[in-house]
């Protein structure tokens, strides 16, 4: 079984260092690659992933020229991935990219056909408030249990993407976008716990202020509206 990881990264150059060193502990599991995006970054990212990724073979990026989204980030880096099971985590640190090394044991155990997300620990209480609300929100509107949406890493088959996954959204909504559509399709959904820390450098581009989660907010509760609607 072969596992793929995607992490998205604008203007992480900072982070990148750190991120990458991770990424290289990982693969020291053969049956790992990793795939950074530089999402339409504009500060360093192209040139510090030039030095770094020659010292992993099993790492490797590709370029989307202009941020399209979070989502669209994510999904362009999802259609270069090889392994049998797929997905994705945070460039940021706050989780590390390792933790993905659970999900392989919950794959190995179950097979193939389950979803697998991380569950954060560690973190404010505002920030918990803030998920809970929304946690209750989306599984009362959308009558599935959905709990701790954006939690990383997010990880399922190939087959379930190459064969479910229709007009995915391009931004936040994507965590909640796939976690729905692993229930709609009845795939069994494991959780294991991460921790959440801090960022070592720059500032979240969603999570800054109120202002800032009540964009977030809106959005998400119109997609959830769509996927109402819908059904899928």
């Amino acid at each position: 079984m072969r596992f793929s990881l995607v992490i998205p990264c604008y203007n992480e150059a900072k982070n990148l260092p750190l991120l990458f060193a991770r990424c290289v502990k990982l693969c020291e599991d053969k049956d790992f690659e990793v795939i950074i995006v530089d999402n339409g970054s504009t500060d360093d990212t192209q040139d510090v992933l030039a030095n770094l990724l020659p010292s992993c073979l099993q790492c490797k990026s590709i370029k989307v020229a202009v941020n399209q989204g979070y989502g669209f980030g994510i999904v362009s880096g999802l259609n270069e991935c090889s392994g049998d099971i797929i997905g994705w985590t945070h460039a940021d640190m706050q989780t590390d990219p390792i933790d993905v090394l659970g999900a392989k044991n919950l794959f190995l155990q179950h097979g193939e056909n389950i979803f697998v997300k991380g569950r954060r620990y560690g973190r404010p209480l505002g920030d918990k408030i803030f998920t809970f609300g929304m946690s209750v929100f989306e599984t009362i509107l959308l009558r599935r249990k959905l709990w701790d949406i954006n939690a990383q890493p997010t990880m399922f088959s190939r087959k379930f993407y190459n064969e479910k996954w229709k007009n995915p959204p391009t931004d936040f909504a994507l965590d909640l976008y796939a976690y729905y559509l692993a229930k709609s399709n009845k795939l069994k959904v494991f959780r294991f716990l991460v921790r959440f820390g801090d960022r070592a450098y720059g500032t979240s581009h969603w999570n800054i202020n109120w202002q800032a989660k009540y964009k977030f907010i809106k959005r998400t509760i119109d997609f959830s509206l769509k996927l109402k609607r819908k059904g899928y």
